[in-house]
């Protein structure tokens, strides 16, 4: 049984509070990892509309294996899964040294739990219930911080460069 699944990509553009269009790089991949299927729902939807090209992990133990593969650039997760931690994640991260974001996406985190969050290596945490659009400015952000990292795909590589 694969845990792991690829939603279909939508427009690669999309609009902020603002109304500039942002393109979302070719080649930018988030993991969602998730064991809650509202949730990935919910969060899968938001990221479609904005142009990211997401997958899903139904456990950190999944999401670990996937993560490993150095080929996701921002992974968000629930904070606690039927079978760990998101700190796992990071721990990845960190022994192979790959450079992707993690954002949490959290129902009940109060602002003890999103301090230490920070402090161990959440690059952004979110409240599920009052925070949804900002998930997408919150994953862009995420992305940028991974590609200056090196991880992923180069972010220049999209557009046409002169020959030297």
């Amino acid at each position: 049984m694969n845990l792991i699944t690829r939603t279909q990509e939508s427009t690669s553009e999309s609009k902020t509070d603002s109304r500039l269009p942002l393109k979302v790089p070719n080649g930018a991949r988030i993991l969602i990892v998730c064991d809650d299927n509202s949730d990935m729902e919910q969060l899968k939807t938001v990221l479609q509309e904005a142009g990211f090209v997401s997958e899903r992990a139904k456990s950190i133990t999944a999401g670990c294996e996937a993560a490993k593969s150095g080929q996701f650039q921002v992974i968000v997760s629930t904070p606690l899964l039927r079978d760990g931690s998101w700190r796992r994640l990071t721990d990845i991260a960190n022994h192979y040294d790959l450079g992707f974001e993690v954002v949490l996406w959290a129902r009940n985190f109060d602002l003890t739990d999103w301090a230490e969050a920070m402090k161990d290596g959440a690059f952004d945490v979110l409240d599920a219930l009052c925070e949804p659009p900002r998930a997408i400015e919150a994953a862009r952000r995420a992305l940028w911080a991974a590609y200056l990292k090196g991880a992923g795909p180069d972010p220049g590589a999209t557009s046409p460069r002169k020959a030297a």
